[in-house]
């Protein structure tokens, strides 16, 4: 729904800068590996190049940081803005995007057994977990102005593959099965940065993940089977 991605992400945006502005509010946007394109570098994506995404959500994206840049320069504006790889979280389900395969696996391994990926086993994407996410956005907001050299940053804390994330996930159910069938958001993952250089972020407001991809697994698996288990209870208790 163009019109309505308009509206919200473009028209709304330029309503919350415009209170901003005349309110002397700090202002955080978050951006995405989406804001990137097909002739971007892929491995790895620096903090600035070419972008020219080909999605609307990319281009909203764009928009934003840009318009924030402006809005910065033009009326010293205290804009900040994050482009974030995937963010996988325990407590929030997966929603059928480009990157939602690397939590959807999880639901898979401890539910049916078996995961279908809709991504090639070689596609490579960056990752974060929500902690650090979280983290990483505070510390951003809490970070003096002057440390900053840009308004926009990527952040990274890992990049894997389908195939990387199924073999560490088997480590905890070893019987879990993986089918590929590939569609539609192949196209977009292909476009996307492989791995993000956050080096821009490490050296101007000391950002460093905490996270990485083997406990990144051991977190989910163990909180999502709490999960399932206190789940089951309470439809036990139900029944009864």
């Amino acid at each position: 729904n163009v019109p309505l991605a308009v509206r919200v992400n473009i028209e709304g945006l330029h309503n919350v800068m415009e209170l901003a502005k005349q309110y002397k509010l700090k202002l955080f946007v978050p951006s995405t590996i989406g804001a990137f394109g097909p002739e971007s570098p892929r491995n790895p994506t620096p903090n600035i190049c070419i972008q020219r995404p080909k999605t609307i959500y990319g281009v909203s994206k764009v928009h934003a940081e840009l318009l924030g840049e402006y809005y910065h320069k033009r009326f010293n504006l205290d804009f900040r803005c994050l482009r974030f790889p995937g963010i996988i979280s325990y407590d929030s389900h997966p929603g059928g995007g480009t990157t939602d395969y690397a939590v959807q696996i999880f639901h898979d391994a401890l539910t049916t057994g078996k995961h279908v990926c809709f991504l090639r086993p070689d596609s490579r994407l960056p990752m974060m977990y929500i902690d650090d996410c979280l983290r990483g956005t505070i510390e951003f907001m809490m970070s003096p102005s002057e440390r900053l050299s840009t308004r926009t940053y990527n952040i990274h804390a890992m990049s894997f593959t389908p195939e990387e994330i199924y073999d560490e996930v088997r480590k905890h159910v070893p019987n879990l099965e993986i089918e590929y069938k590939v569609d539609s958001r192949q196209n977009i993952a292909d476009a996307w940065p492989m791995v993000f250089d956050d080096s821009s972020a490490r050296t101007d407001w000391d950002w460093q993940h905490r996270i990485p991809l083997e406990k990144l697994v051991d977190i989910m698996i163990t909180n999502l089977r709490r999960v399932y288990a206190e789940n089951s209870a309470e439809k036990i208790g139900n029944v009864a």
